[in-house]
């Protein structure tokens, strides 16, 4: 029995009936005619699997680092603090621990005995010093009072401050200081969250400079003997850049301090008062970059104007600019020479890119920081020999430049 397909019309309008067999062929031959459906590439699974994956997942982890990290932005920011001071602390550490002897732990500990100390002294020494200002302003208000009268008088024909000026501000300052003392207990309260955090960084910085060297070989051990080389070089630079700033500045201050405070002593200035804004005149004046100078001499010279006079103040005004040239001059060359070299626009620069920043921190950081990038960039990549001669030379006098064709003689000659 033969099985038919369906009837279709045929070109006259009547049906005519289709054999399976042919049917099944005409499909055929229809399905060989046609062009082939498109294949989907092989690489397509190759990029989906082995690629988009791998990007999904850096996109997915990144996000989630970023997230971390502002959370814990505060974290983040007290343990580079604490890298730094790390760092600064890693020669110290290793010269007590190489000549005496001492474990690790145990010169970390000395380094921080000396810091405390320091402190102490701090405190001791700048609360007799405010004392004796509170003092000294209320024995001399009314004469200072009078002194600028006199002056306003000569020049303008008027009093400048109303007598009673003088006292006013007298009592002021006795009553700022008494409320000061006062609140001891309240500054120190609102300070928890302060005095957490510098103990959160001397405890980081306590262990990354006891461990410094475990820690470095743990990271080393990571890496291949190539990479090794460069991320010891860069360690080794950021170690001699951050600790020769901080103990070349420390130097240079105890120096200003010391010769200030003998020069304070000559102008007649009270011991309880010299010792604490010489010590302020260097420490300022050496680790606040920039405008750390001006504050450092302009509050000592402030003081010594109202408790000394004009002349006193004057003389020390001179004495700030002729110390400022010495140092620049002779002592900080040389006792930078070997351990921070760094162009002045470079370090004004950074000084406030730091301050922006994160603030004085950030100041304080800028300066050995570049001064690391400044010596890796000088002692990475290719360099080439200077050929060309410029017609202005580094002494200022003219000089003819090289003919082009002795200029490409000498290119030639170098490569």
């Amino acid at each position: 029995m033969t099985t038919t397909e369906p009837t279709s019309p045929d070109h006259q309008g009547r049906t005519a009936d289709v054999p399976a067999h042919v049917a099944d062929a005409a499909r055929a031959n229809a399905a060989a005619a046609a062009p082939p459906a498109p294949q989907k590439p092989r690489w397509v699974d190759r990029f989906v699997w082995g690629s988009l994956w791998k990007v999904v997942a850096v996109v997915l982890a990144a996000t989630v680092l970023l997230i971390v990290a502002t959370r814990a932005s505060d974290l983040l920011r007290m343990l580079i603090v604490s890298m730094f001071f790390a760092l600064a602390m890693v020669p110290a550490v290793n010269h007590i621990h190489s000549r005496w002897g001492w474990k690790r732990g145990a010169a970390v500990g000395f380094v921080y005995a000396c810091v405390v100390l320091f402190v102490v002294f701090m405190v001791v020494v700048l609360i007799p010093g405010i004392i004796e200002f509170t003092d000294q302003v209320q024995a001399n208000s009314d004469d200072w009072v009078a002194s600028i009268n006199d002056l306003g008088q000569n020049v303008a024909g008027q009093d400048l401050i109303a007598p009673s000026s003088g006292q006013d501000a007298a009592d002021a300052t006795a009553e700022f200081v008494e409320e000061y003392g006062d609140n001891v207990l309240g500054f120190a309260a609102s300070g928890i969250g302060l005095l957490f955090n510098m103990l959160t960084i001397a405890m980081f910085t306590f262990y990354m400079a006891a461990d410094f060297p475990k820690m470095e070989r743990a990271l080393m051990s990571r890496m291949p003997p190539a990479r090794q080389q460069v991320y010891g070089w860069v360690t080794d630079v950021s170690i001699e850049q951050t600790g020769g700033y901080f103990y070349s500045r420390l130097l240079l201050g105890v120096i200003n301090g010391g010769l200030a405070f003998v020069v304070m002593l000559f102008l007649g200035l009270s011991p309880l008062l010299a010792l604490p804004l010489a010590v302020f005149m260097g420490f300022v004046s050496e680790f606040i970059p920039a405008i750390g100078t001006y504050i450092g001499g302009a509050v000592p010279i402030l003081v010594v104007f109202a408790l000394q006079g004009l002349t006193a103040a004057a003389i020390l005004l001179v004495w700030v600019v002729v110390y400022q040239q010495i140092e620049n001059l002779f002592l900080s060359p040389r006792l930078s020479a070997q351990t921070m070299e760094l162009n002045g626009a470079i370090a004004f620069g950074a000084a406030l890119a730091g301050g922006a920043i994160a603030g004085p921190m950030g100041a304080f950081m800028a300066l050995p920081v570049a001064a690391m990038i400044t010596a890796v960039i000088k002692n990475t990549g290719k360099t080439y020999e200077v050929v060309y001669e410029s017609k202005y030379d580094s002494d200022g006098s003219i000089v003819e430049p090289a003919p082009a064709d002795e200029a490409a003689a000498a290119t030639s000659n170098a490569t």
